[in-house]
């Protein structure tokens, strides 16, 4: 199996210096000629990352992966592969292996003929092909169960043998689209974690499409960001989490509480926001908000610090606890911080000894390094 060279370890940047094994260059696809499916597409794929595309339905992200796979073809631009144009290259021609969310297997076929399939069609010599389909299956842990057929297997089996038999050729790439979709939350969860381990050991280059933002977050090196057939932000996972660029990307990746204002002071690196019931605030200025805007501030609910006592602190507003939520590993405070605002979340951790409870008058600080301010 490929021997290229590891990723790079989870949220770490791979080496900027190398040249992009995948570039898009102003790739544009429409199919009626009117709306714009994916809109002047720049994008880099690193040799031996884990690259997620993350959106919501209609952001581009699976017609990106499609127009990767040969599946599909650009409207304009070019995609390259190690500096060769690929754009005009049919599926069979890029070495590339695939998973899809069905799994695609052939139900007459054993698991063993299912994952061979990639070399029958490449003419690999049958002794050559036992060899890798061995190999395949003991990576994706099923080792013993060449001779069974799909229906025989869980789900989670089926996947694997779908990945085995994206990786049995040796690929380039392995694209994947919504691979995980139709398993439950539990094996869902699991499969994440041996992807990402499978993907630590083969060092390959993954694309994953999902529009789930918890499985991007816990297996990608890096994560880009689909809304409107544009990329808002591509970035390492924590990166993404903690310095969201826009308030789509703040809104979509994770939870945020939100504080509706209009800024009253700002330079190029903070600014100060007046809400709507006339109590002042601070926060990041991000896309350099002026004098005058009308704003959004936004944080995550990890990051509040709550009070139930008034203090001297800056960035603190009065809040009234309307619900507490246990979420098992964590409660959820819903506190309601003022008229025209929607409520703040507060995540609590269960070590706190006494959580407030509904109808509690507490105190809300929020952070200024981790409170942005969103134009």
């Amino acid at each position: 199996m490929p021997t290229a060279p590891q990723a790079a370890p989870h949220g770490a940047p791979a080496a900027t210096n190398a040249e992009p094994l995948v570039r898009f260059r102003g790739v544009q696809k429409t199919y009626d000629g009117v709306q714009l499916v994916v809109r002047a597409l720049d994008l880099d794929i690193r040799r031996g990352e884990f690259l997620t595309l993350l959106g919501p339905s209609g952001s581009g992200k699976t017609t990106t992966l499609m127009m990767l796979a040969g599946f599909e073809s650009p409207t304009s631009g070019e995609i390259v592969l190690e500096g060769q144009p690929i754009t005009r290259t049919p599926p069979h021609r890029r070495h590339f292996g695939m998973v899809f969310q069905n799994y695609a297997l052939f139900p007459h076929l054993t698991v063993g003929q299912n994952v061979a399939y990639p070399l029958t069609v490449r003419k690999v010599p049958k002794d050559e092909q036992a060899r890798r389909v061995e190999r395949a299956l003991a990576m994706v842990r099923l080792t013993g169960m060449a001779g069974r057929h799909p229906a025989q297997l869980s789900g989670g089996q089926q996947q694997r043998v779908a990945l085995a038999r994206a990786l049995v050729f040796e690929p380039q790439l392995v694209l994947m689209d919504e691979p995980l979709g139709a398993l439950d939350k539990q094996l869902r969860e699991h499969m994440q974690i041996e992807l990402k381990e499978l993907h630590r050991q083969l060092g390959v280059t993954f694309v994953y499409v999902t529009h789930d933002q918890g499985e991007a977050l816990t297996m990608s090196d890096r994560v880009a960001v689909f809304n409107d057939g544009a990329i808002q932000q591509i970035d390492a996972v924590d990166r993404l989490y903690e310095t969201p660029a826009n308030r789509f990307v703040a809104g979509f990746v994770g939870d945020s509480t939100t504080l509706k204002g209009t800024v009253r002071a700002a330079d190029e690196e903070r600014c100060g926001i007046v809400l709507t019931d006339g109590r002042v605030i601070a926060g990041v200025n991000v896309n350099g908000a002026a004098v005058g805007a009308v704003v959004e501030a936004c944080i995550r609910p990890e990051r509040i610090v709550l009070h139930t006592q008034a203090g001297s602190r800056g960035n603190m507003l009065q809040a009234t606890v309307t619900s507490v939520i246990y979420f098992g590993d964590h409660q959820r405070l819903l506190c309601a911080v003022g008229e025209g605002q929607a409520p703040a979340t507060v995540k609590l951790p269960l070590a706190v000894p006494v959580a407030p409870q509904s109808g509690d008058s507490v105190w809300l600080e929020f952070p200024q390094e981790h409170t942005r301010v969103y134009a």
